[in-house]
């Protein structure tokens, strides 16, 4: 099937502590299809549901209602299937220090059932740069090289899904970059990535699609694109050579939102509503000298910020 999703999810819920006092609803009623090759973000703020989520995939909580179908296969009915299809990096560091690269990927493999010919450890760590680092000690690895491991690590049994859990916290920017560069070489060898992150920006340069979660409910599941034009709002900002003669009511009249002083001017409209070209015509018109012109789009963040109202 060409257009099947990688993960088809059906009316998912999970309730915590079900009929008793301390009844938490962590995921409401969950609608979505995140799309085969894609990098897809799942966002939210802290409690939202996202760990629930993907705790439910990996099959560490039982759902309490719902539908999940792992390219197709029943998540509940064929489990083993499901896993072998999939790769998780969790968020926390959990590498046995007094083992090398090249030890733990092989000790994984042998978990995941790989036979010694179909194995391809020293190919894995080709792929992520830690080739060099093949038999120094986990221990002695940076923490970049360490998030990397763990991305080696769920990838031994060579899954079409990897799902990775904040994978940059905690890392510096040259790091962060690094790890950038790995997850679009694994998406450019067809792999579907699925990460969690708090870095608005992270997902903003990753993520093709994008879904965010509040309490519990999908608020929004859509192409980035779409999702950023759900704020549709640009901001001018102008520095001008001040001038007594200037009639700031000729832009008001465009029904612009507008503020300004003795040497700046800031313009927020709506380019659905308003063309730019006739603001930039009218501001030559009104004889305002522009010193410098900054624009700037709505972001992911702005949109996040208004759809989860935190």
């Amino acid at each position: 099937m060409v257009n099947q999703p990688a993960i088809s999810v059906k009316n998912l819920n999970k309730i915590y502590g079900k009929n008793s006092l301390s009844e938490k609803v962590a995921l409401n009623n969950i609608n979505l299809d995140i799309p085969k090759g894609s990098i897809f973000g799942l966002l939210g703020p802290n409690g939202a549901g996202k760990s629930t989520f993907i705790n439910i995939l990996a099959d560490l909580v039982k759902k309490t209602s719902g539908k999940v179908n792992v390219l197709g296969v029943d998540h509940e009915k064929d489990l083993k299937t499901v896993k072998s299809s999939m790769g998780i990096v969790p968020q926390e560091l959990n590498i046995d220090p007094f083992f090398t690269p090249y030890e733990l990927l092989e000790i994984q493999a042998g978990l995941y059932g790989v036979s010694r010919k179909n194995r391809k450890t020293n190919q894995i760590l080709e792929m992520l740069a830690l080739s060099d680092k093949s038999q120094a000690y986990a221990r002695t690895l940076s923490g970049g090289m360490r998030r990397r491991l763990l991305i080696a690590k769920a990838m031994v049994h060579d899954p079409e899904i990897l799902i990775l859990d904040e994978p940059t916290a905690g890392v510096d920017v040259e790091l962060r970059s690094n790890l950038w560069d790995s997850i679009h070489l694994l998406n450019n060898k067809g792999k579907t990535i699925i990460l969690t992150t708090h870095y608005l920006h992270e997902a903003e340069e990753l993520c093709d699609t994008i879904a965010i979660i509040d309490r519990g409910k999908l608020v929004a599941c859509d192409t980035k694109e779409n999702i950023k034009s759900f704020i549709n709002n640009k901001k001018i900002t102008i520095n001008y050579k001040p001038k007594y003669n200037f009639d700031i009511s000729e832009l008001k009249k465009m029904g612009l939102n507008i503020e300004y002083n003795a040497n700046c001017i800031v313009i927020n409209y709506t380019p659905n509503e308003i063309n730019f070209d006739k603001i930039l015509q009218k501001i030559q018109e009104i004889g305002i000298e522009v010193i410098d012109m900054n624009i700037k789009e709505s972001n992911l963040e702005d949109v996040f910020l208004k759809l989860t109202k935190n």
